[in-house]
């Protein structure tokens, strides 16, 4: 079942997404996913889907965001593209 809820940026997800970015985690034009993925770690969602593979599905900027939330106190993000997500058709 899917459970869908609607989030609201908050000032601790734009405190997290800045925290991203000083870290080096991406570059300051990379703010807007930061916000995504500071969104859905305080949200504690089971897993970011994205097919954004230069600042999000990527397994250096995946540890990135993780090192951070894990020294902040926050959970680790699931992050994966879709081909992760979807099964095979031919199944």
């Amino acid at each position: 079942m899917l459970n869908i809820k609607i989030v609201l940026v908050t000032p601790e997800t734009l405190k997290l997404a800045q925290t991203y970015i000083q870290e080096n985690v991406v570059g300051e034009t990379s703010l807007n996913d930061c916000i995504h993925i500071a969104t859905a770690t305080i949200n504690k969602v089971d897993v970011l889907v994205s097919w954004n593979f230069k600042h999000i599905v990527n397994v250096y900027r995946i540890r990135g965001y993780n090192s951070v939330n894990l020294r902040l106190g926050y959970s680790t993000l699931d992050i994966r593209s879709p081909k992760e997500i979807v099964g095979n058709e031919n199944d």
